[in-house]
């Protein structure tokens, strides 16, 4: 309890230096924020596709997205998405099964999206359930890693020849789908209360430019040093 009281103390000596629009506006958008469910992208090769992916995650409400870099180092192509790096939390992980372990200890169950013919439709998939979102690479699609750990497989219905997407168009489609769905629902999604503190202040310390100054200063202030 001291612990969450300090943090929001810290919190309101930190928004005396933002705009009182700024602050608003955060906690405005962190009232559409989930993370009921979350996404995962596995090896994407090439780079503005994850980024397309993260800025999907912004606009629809994902708080959280979760990239595999087995094979090919990822950084964030900022033209592509737009600022939304500043706003959605990704974690990294050196394999398939670094990212299914952390995200079933989480209570996740794990979809995998597939255009297999056994798949659930995306107009029928379940959305009262926690979910990981599972998206492969662009020619391969998802390893069997990830298929074999799936609780369950999710496909975009098609009507023309094309049997495929590009990725960031797949992830765009899937995720203002269940988002819009998840609104509507009797689904406790919303952030925690501890959740959305810690986002605010961190958003919050990304939006003042001398923040180190002034961190340093509310530790004198509160004899923290």
């Amino acid at each position: 309890m001291k612990e969450k009281t300090s943090e929001v103390e810290y919190l309101a000596y930190l928004e005396e230096f933002i705009t009182e629009n700024r602050k608003e506006k955060f906690i405005k958008v962190l009232q559409q924020r989930t993370n009921h469910f979350t996404i995962a992208i596995e090896d994407v090769f090439q780079l503005h596709n994850t980024s397309a992916v993260m800025r999907s995650c912004e606009v629809f409400g994902i708080q959280n997205l979760h990239v595999v870099e087995e094979k090919y180092g990822k950084k964030i192509d900022k033209e592509i998405a737009m600022g939304a790096q500043k706003w959605v939390d990704v974690s990294r992980y050196n394999s398939n099964m670094d990212c299914l372990k952390a995200l079933k200890e989480k209570g996740y169950q794990i979809i995998a999206t597939t255009p297999h013919d056994n798949s659930c439709l995306l107009d029928d998939f379940d959305i009262s359930k926690p979910s990981a979102i599972f998206f492969g690479t662009e020619k391969n699609g998802l390893s069997d890693e990830v298929m074999n750990e799936a609780d369950g497989f999710l496909k975009i219905p098609m009507a023309g020849f094309t049997e495929s997407l590009n990725i960031s168009v797949s992830a765009a489609i899937i995720i203002q789908s269940i988002m819009s769905r998840l609104r509507k629902s009797d689904v406790d999604w919303k952030l925690t209360e501890e959740e959305t503190i810690s986002r605010r202040l961190a958003w919050t310390k990304n939006s003042i430019k001398d923040i180190k100054r002034i961190e340093q200063r509310y530790k004198e202030i509160n004899n923290l040093l």
